[in-house]
C-alpha cells in the first residue's frame, strides 16, 4: 500500500512528465501551490533547461523554483502559458474544484486565468461526487468579515475565521463548512457577487481540463463524468 506522500509524489511525476510534453524552450509554466505541487516541482526541477521559466501563484512556489534553479516571472510579463498545474483540496466528476487550503485561492485564479490548459493533480481521496465537504474558503478584506460572514450564513454555510492567517494579498480566509454545492459554478457567481469577498475557492465557473488522479491502481486522467484511462 502507497501512502499519501507516495501517491503524491507519483502523481507529480505523471505531472512533469505531461507537462514537458506540452512545453518548448521558450514556454512559460503556471504553477501552482501546496504540498503535491512542491512534489512537482521536485519532478520537473531537473528539467528546467526545457522551457523558458515559470509563474507562480504563491510566495512559497515560488521561492521553491529559485531554490531549485527556475526562473520565475512576474505575470504581467507574461502573456501566454500552455498549461498551469495545480493541486485541489476537492474535485468531481464534472471537473468543478475546491482550492485554497493553503490560502493561495486568489492568486491561483489569476494565474490559472492566463493559462490555455489547467491540470489538475490529486490522488484518489480528492475526488468527490458532490462538492462542500472540504470547508470552501473564501478570501475577504479585512473590514468586511463580519459583514460577508453574515451572507454566508443565510446561504447555509458555516464560516470561520482561519485564525492567524494573512494572505499574501494581505486579506483573511473565511473557511465555510456545511454546504452541499450541487450548483458549482452558479454559487460560485453568487459568491463572487458579495462585496469584501476578493475570491472564492470555488473553480467552476472555469474548471480543470484535465486531473490527474493517483490511486493504489496507478496514476489515472479525468477529463469529465466518464473519460478516464490509465497513463
Amino acid at each position: 500500500m502507497f501512502t499519501q506522500d507516495e501517491l503524491k509524489r507519483k502523481v507529480a511525476a505523471a505531472a512533469a512528465e505531461y507537462a514537458l510534453s506540452c512545453l518548448d524552450a521558450d514556454s512559460v509554466l503556471g504553477v501552482g501551490t501546496g504540498s503535491t505541487v512542491d512534489c512537482f516541482i521536485d519532478a520537473i526541477a531537473p528539467h528546467r533547461e526545457r522551457f523558458r521559466a515559470a509563474v507562480s501563484s504563491s510566495e512559497r512556489s515560488t521561492q521553491r523554483m529559485r531554490d531549485l534553479g527556475i526562473k520565475v516571472l512576474d505575470l504581467n510579463d507574461v502573456e501566454d502559458m500552455p498549461l498551469y498545474v495545480d493541486g485541489a483540496d476537492e474535485i468531481d466528476h464534472g471537473m468543478n474544484m475546491i482550492k485554497g487550503g493553503g490560502g493561495a485561492l486568489t492568486r491561483e485564479k489569476i494565474v490559472a486565468s492566463v493559462a490555455r490548459q489547467f491540470v489538475c493533480i490529486v490522488d484518489a481521496s480528492k475526488v468527490v461526487d458532490v462538492l462542500g465537504t472540504f470547508p470552501l474558503p473564501v478570501e475577504v478584506i479585512p473590514m468586511a468579515r463580519n459583514v460577508v460572514a453574515r451572507r454566508l450564513r443565510e446561504m447555509g454555510g458555516e464560516p470561520r475565521l482561519r485564525e492567524g492567517f494573512i494572505t499574501d494579498n494581505g486579506c483573511e480566509i473565511l473557511d465555510v463548512a456545511g454546504l452541499k454545492i450541487t450548483q458549482p459554478a452558479q454559487f460560485e457567481a453568487q459568491l463572487n457577487d458579495i462585496p469584501g469577498v476578493v475570491s472564492c475557492g470555488l473553480f467552476a465557473i472555469s474548471g480543470a481540463d484535465l486531473a490527474l488522479v493517483s490511486s493504489q491502481e496507478g496514476v489515472r486522467r479525468m477529463h469529465g463524468p466518464t473519460a478516464q484511462r490509465d497513463i
